[in-house]
């Protein structure tokens, strides 16, 4: 494990970088989390460092592991549901001309 160990009833999450076009976000999810659906204004990618977890995009089911990379255009509804110990950096992609 990369990080001190993970707790039990919530996400871990970490801002790793950002600047004015890119945030990066370690995420640590114990087996059986999840991030319920949402949407990001900008367009993301998804790097999984360890475990495994089912990333569903729209309609669209994908099963991920160490070394799988999932782009996610901005405003495409996605979750993430874990299922064992996972790791897994979250890059947001801003253009820098008023995204957020």
């Amino acid at each position: 494990m990369l990080l001190e160990a993970l707790p039990p009833d919530s996400i871990l999450s970490r801002t790793i970088y950002q600047d004015q076009t890119i945030k990066t976000v370690l995420f640590g999810f114990q087996s059986g989390q999840e991030l319920s659906e949402h949407t990001a204004s900008v367009p993301a990618v998804l790097h999984f460092l360890q475990g495994e977890a089912e990333v569903i995009l729209g309609n669209e089911h994908h099963q991920a592991q160490a070394g799988t990379w999932i782009h996610i255009p901005a405003s495409l509804p996605h979750s993430i549901h874990a299922s064992q110990e996972t790791l897994m950096l979250l890059t947001l992609i801003r253009s820098g001309e008023g995204d957020s």
